[in-house]
């Protein structure tokens, strides 16, 4: 059975809304990377907040790792990282308050229980739900897997609600393994998924898996892959590499964890991603950074089993910084979903939220900032 809540009704969430930005201050990027057709120009709509401990039908709410904008419904889908722990693996139904005015609300209008192959819910520890994007067959959504229980990660298509449909070929190399010789890293491995309008899906790792090199440090970047599917089959196209920035913030003390990675891209066309880079430094917090890249002339690397054992010549995805969090005077939490969409007003609006681990010290946080300009084809 098909867990739902809120069926009909949609209910206003609590808010705690800070802002060091002033609504409608506007951001531009006329020429990424010297492109001046790939330019982008956004305009903050405001911050929304919804306290860690805030209940639906009885499951704590939070975790939202991954966004879409349904244009069916106007209403948005979200996805949460509970592995089942909590409530059975989920994604909601959200109606978002958003308009010329600013961004008002936030709504639950129903959750939608994923399903397993046999067409139960998910087990405990069985899943790590990551990315959610509307697909032309369904919904498209990403299991981190979990690299130390040796569970590989994946890509699915579920009916709206929740049902197993098909999942995609996971290409050779993902897989984890128990020397850790190839394969993901545990909790780096699918965080980003993709639909372009051609339908092509993109797939992308936080950071390298173990035979492409090292994670980010404090003065080295990592080696991301990012899969190119074949929508309509599941089959693998292409992939590519994406270079993940160094981490930009050292830790408050010389013994504190830090890091960085890609934790969420969306296609703006068929060669174009927005990507955000997620950093986090102990007794500092978040540091977030969207990007965009161009996947135009990058190296087909599927055929390379090895970036650190290569002779060949790679030419990665050209990126560059089209938005700092911090620079423009906000204080964001662990940003991992990021969606296109519109306002009630029909305006076009890029909408950012954030995982909260089901942490009391952290909080599910919404940024949306309108769309002013958008790369031209």
């Amino acid at each position: 059975m098909t867990k739902r809540s809120l069926a009909a009704a949609a209910f206003v969430l609590l808010s705690s809304t800070v802002s060091a930005t002033d609504i409608g201050a506007t951001f531009e990027t006329a020429c990424p990377f010297g492109d001046c057709a790939a330019g982008i120009s956004l305009s903050y709509l405001g911050e929304f907040v919804i306290p860690t401990g805030h209940m639906e039908n009885g499951v704590e709410f939070g975790g939202i790792s991954g966004l879409d904008f349904d244009a069916a419904t106007g209403h948005y889908i979200a996805i949460s990282d509970d592995r089942s722990e909590r409530g059975p693996a989920r994604f909601y139904e959200l109606e978002v308050d958003l308009d010329a005015s600013g961004l008002k609300g936030v709504s639950v209008v129903k959750q939608v229980t994923l399903k397993d192959k046999n067409g139960e819910p998910f087990a405990a520890r069985t899943v790590d739900p990551e990315s959610i994007r509307l697909g032309k067959d369904g919904i498209y959504w990403g299991s981190e897997g979990d690299g130390k229980a040796l569970l590989a990660p994946f890509v699915r298509v579920a009916s709206p609600d929740g049902s197993f449909v098909r999942e995609f070929k996971l290409p050779e190399g993902f897989a984890p393994t128990a020397d850790k010789s190839t394969g993901i890293r545990d909790n780096l491995a699918f965080e980003d998924l993709a639909v372009a309008p051609s339908g092509d899906v993109f797939v992308g790792v936080e950071a390298a898996l173990y035979q492409d090199g090292s994670n980010p440090s404090l003065t080295s970047g990592s080696l991301s892959r990012i899969v190119r599917y074949d929508g309509a089959t599941g089959e693998p196209k292409a992939e590519y590499v994406y270079p993940v920035s160094p981490i930009p913030q050292a830790a408050t003390k010389s013994d504190g964890g830090n890091d960085n990675g890609m934790s969420e891209f969306l296609a703006l066309d068929d060669h174009r991603l927005l990507a955000v880079e997620r950093s986090y430094a102990q007794g500092f917090g978040n540091n977030i950074k969207i990007m965009m890249m161009d996947l135009t002339d990058a190296t087909d690397v599927s055929a390379i089993a090895s970036l650190a054992k290569n002779d060949q010549r790679v030419v990665p995805v050209r990126k560059s910084q089209v938005l700092d969090l911090r620079a423009i005077g906000l204080v964001p939490d662990n940003i991992e979903a990021m969606s296109l969409g519109k306002a009630k007003d029909g305006a076009d609006v890029l909408i950012l939220g954030s995982d909260n681990n089901f942490s009391p010290s952290q909080k599910t946080q919404f940024y949306a900032f309108k769309v002013l300009s958008r790369p031209q084809q």
